[in-house]
């Protein structure tokens, strides 16, 4: 595409898309073409009278991909196979997604314990499919019931479904936006943060009527935090229709933390990155990979600056000109073993850190981050 700037003043023409990769688990931000239609909307701002002329060069044959071949498909196939619709390759699609992420989504659901050997969903993917949440999310809050961390991850789980609570701020500002978030932000990690972000929240709400006054000032969204808490709202109400136990708020001491992250890691041990020279150059385990934490994350914001952490369980990988990862707190490699299904070390890639877990998994010592309070005998909704 050709253009002149003086002919769009106020128009961003560069359009990033985020495109998921069932491969690596990650979203791309891809530059995309723009359609025929989006060519003549924008033809049709240019100021009249303003000189020169505009110039939309696309192809002929362009077509826009779907957005269901470019969603992670495992909450998809979640619902579907809730649906009793087992063979996926003979569903008849409106827009067929590609095979491989089909595949892929199974395997996650597989991983996640929410499919029996025969491929059917088991009770734990029974109670995932009543939950309106992607998989991975939707097993750390079931796992949550067996450490009593629900109220915790309930709100970890309603801000990473609402949009981003932080606000982009220009980069002259960007000191003062992170000057604001600095008190806000926990030493165990961003997931902590985000309860920290939520809980501050409510008390403006509730002791004021300047909350959206509060929220400027500290460069969060008004919008995004009140999305967050009917989210959690509605999970809280499904949780108490398929009477799942709801602790009560323990957030604050240190074994609700490690707890909070054990029903995090249930979820997402796809997604734990570790240090490869400890300068912050994360590896993530899945594939080879590397990438480097968000440059907001509280690891990097806090002062004075703490050591990157050994081992990170993360939200989102982004691949990008800088490869990232997103909502990134510390975790310990003995939790890893302990609550990752044991195929799934053996079918991670060589790297240093699987040889350290599978290292971890010969060793018959507990974890030394396990304490009493936590040792809790299996329940069925675990796997």
């Amino acid at each position: 595409m050709l253009n002149c700037n003086r002919v769009y003043p106020s128009v961003t023409l560069n359009v990033l898309w985020q495109v998921y990769n069932p491969q690596i688990r990650a979203n791309s931000q891809v530059l995309r073409a723009i359609s025929k239609h989006q060519a003549d909307m924008r033809t049709q701002r240019v100021n009249s009278h303003l000189p020169g002329r505009s110039f939309h060069l696309f192809r002929f044959h362009f077509l826009k991909f779907k957005g269901v071949m470019e969603e992670n498909l495992s909450h998809l196939v979640l619902l579907l196979k809730r649906l009793d619709i087992a063979d996926m390759g003979q569903c008849k699609f409106l827009d067929r997604p590609a095979p491989e992420a089909l595949m892929q989504a199974l395997e996650d659901l597989d991983y996640l314990a929410a499919l029996d050997d025969d491929g059917n969903l088991s009770e734990v993917g029974i109670i995932m499919s009543e939950l309106p949440l992607e998989p991975s999310l939707a097993k750390a809050l079931i796992a949550a019931c067996e450490y009593d961390c629900v109220d915790e991850v309930l709100t970890i789980a309603a801000m990473l479904t609402a949009p981003s609570c932080f606000v982009t701020a220009e980069p002259s500002r960007e000191e003062a936006a992170v000057a604001h978030w600095r008190p806000l932000m926990h030493t165990e990690g961003d997931h902590m943060t985000l309860i920290n972000i939520y809980n501050a929240f409510l008390e403006q709400l509730e002791a004021s009527s300047e909350c959206l006054a509060w929220c400027t000032t500290n460069f969060l969204s008004h919008a995004a935090l009140r999305l967050a808490a009917v989210i959690r709202a509605q999970l809280l109400e499904v949780m108490q229709r398929i009477e799942l136990p709801v602790s009560l708020p323990a957030f604050g001491c240190q074994d609700n933390c490690t707890n909070i992250k054990r029903a995090l890691i249930s979820g997402f041990f796809l997604k734990v990155a570790h240090d490869v020279d400890g300068s912050g150059n994360y590896l993530l385990l899945t594939h080879r990979h590397v990438a480097h934490l968000h440059p907001f994350s509280s690891y990097l914001c806090r002062q004075p600056r703490p050591d990157p952490p050994g081992w990170v369980l993360y939200h989102e990988f982004t691949v990008s000109r800088d490869n990232c990862v997103r909502i990134a707190s510390e975790v310990h490699p003995e939790m890893l073993v302990e609550l990752a299904p044991q195929y799934f070390l053996g079918n991670l890639p060589s790297s240093d850190g699987k040889e350290l877990l599978m290292e971890l998994r010969r060793t018959p010592a507990r974890s030394a981050c396990e304490s009493p309070e936590t040792q809790r005998s299996e329940i069925k909704i675990c796997f």
